[in-house]
């Protein structure tokens, strides 16, 4: 275990984000194409890509561990392992940090694209329900008589 499994570890997370990315893209263009099925499809492979890159966040922690005891994160190993590999290591850590600010702004595009789309389909629900239901509440009985207008549906009975 060293700086070379470390190093690979970030190149293996900023591909994951790199792919994270191009799901949320995908996810985006199928909500916009209102996809629900292809929408389901990518949110489970986005799920199982997290849990992946949740793995490796863990794994990389234990090996920065491993190098210098006690430390979690990349930036506690300055001072323990040499300038150059230090500062590739940096660079992949500011890589995967700007790779994760953007999947999060494309996260809340698709947030509030999902959210309209839900209030849109619910309202527009709502009207047709409005526009069914009659507009007058008075009803005729079997006898031919006004009967008080009840919440539950009946049975219609009679000939034609």
């Amino acid at each position: 275990m060293g700086i070379h499994h470390i190093e690979e570890n970030l190149v293996r997370q900023n591909k994951a984000l790199m792919l994270l990315s191009a799901l949320l893209m995908e996810e985006f263009s199928r909500l916009t194409a209102r996809n629900a099925q292809g929408v389901s499809q990518i949110e489970i492979s986005i799920q199982e890509l997290l849990r992946q890159m949740v793995s490796e966040r863990h794994s990389l922690r234990a090996m920065v561990g491993r190098v210098v005891p006690g430390a979690q994160r990349v930036a506690d190993l300055e001072g323990h392992v040499d300038a150059e590999h230090f500062s590739v290591l940096l660079e992949l850590v500011a890589r995967m940090d700007q790779t994760q600010q953007e999947c999060g702004q494309q996260a809340n595009k698709n947030h509030a694209l999902a959210v309209a789309l839900h209030d849109q389909s619910r309202e527009l629900l709502e009207f047709m329900h409005n526009e069914i239901q009659p507009k007058q509440k008075d009803a005729y009985s079997a006898r031919g008589r006004y009967v008080p207008p009840t919440q539950h549906g009946n049975i219609l009975r009679g000939r034609l």
